[in-house]
Parts: structure tokens; C-alpha cells; sequence
């Protein structure tokens, strides 16, 4: 999936099927789905546990070496789609400042690093709309948490 927020935070989305192209060119067609679907040709669905149903491997490449770092099948994978929860279980997130990043890997403050899907390019800052938006957000979500709970 071409996803320029899974870009910004250095990470990649690739959907992969054990049935050929022809039948995922159908599928994609009757739903109306653009982006590309890569063909298994050897094991890999095997060997990763995906074989007899759907699931969601999360491989990391350091250099030339790769681990396989998260994984999960059946019903717990039914929550997975959108940006936010795919970025959630990758090795670096979504790169925000309360997160652990390997040097040289940028950090921002929660929410801040958003921005529109066409404005990533390296010298873009957040739409001023947006942060003003976050800033409110944040703001009402502190204030809430600073007043008295009831008991």
C-alpha cells in the first residue's frame, strides 16, 4: 500500500496471497481495490503461520538481516486496516516522543507529524489547521484529566 504516512515513520505495508494473480486481478475488480497484491511462490505462507487463514506478520530489516517481530491470526488480526493500528505494531511506530527510537529515526510529539497524504515531502510542516485542531484536542484531553474525579 502506497501510504505516505508508513513513509514518514519509515515503514512499509505489503499484502501478499497464496492464490495467483488472475484471481486476486478479480477480487481487486469486483472491490474496487487499487493497491498491489504480491503472489507467494515457495513456503513462506507456511512458515510464517498464515497458510490455512488470514494473518499479519511484522518483519523489520536492519542491513541485510530481517526479524520477524510481531504476529498475529484468526480473529485477534479482524481490528487491523487502518494506519494508525498498522503503525502500532511495527518496531518503531508512529515515532512519537514518548516512544523509543534508534538514533537517527525523528520524533515528534504525539499527533504532531500528521499531516495531509500529499504533504510529506522532507521540508513540509503540518497544515497549520491540523496542529491547531491536535492542540485543541490535547488541550481539552489535560484539562480533563486535571480536574477532580468523582467518587
Amino acid at each position: 500500500m502506497n501510504n505516505p504516512h508508513f513513509h514518514r515513520v519509515h515503514s512499509a505495508v505489503r499484502l501478499t496471497v497464496s492464490d495467483g494473480q488472475a484471481d486476486i486481478a478479480r477480487l481487486k475488480a469486483r472491490m474496487g481495490w487499487e493497491m498491489p497484491w504480491y503472489t507467494i511462490t515457495d513456503g513462506f505462507d507456511a512458515d510464517f503461520g498464515v497458510d490455512e487463514w488470514h494473518g499479519h506478520n511484522v518483519f523489520f530489516r536492519d542491513g541485510e538481516r530481517v526479524f520477524r517481530t510481531y504476529f498475529i491470526n484468526n480473529r485477534g488480526d479482524e481490528a487491523m486496516g487502518t494506519t494508525w493500528s498498522y503503525l502500532d505494531i511495527t518496531p518503531l511506530g508512529r515515532q512519537e516522543t514518548w516512544e523509543d527510537s534508534p538514533q537517527g529515526y525523528p520524533q515528534t510529539p504525539p499527533y504532531k507529524w500528521w499531516n495531509w497524504h500529499d504533504n510529506y515531502d522532507a521540508k513540509a510542516s503540518p497544515d497549520p489547521k491540523w496542529v491547531e485542531v491536535s492542540d485543541a484536542g490535547e488541550a481539552a484531553f489535560r484539562k480533563g484529566d486535571a480536574e477532580p474525579k468523582a467518587t
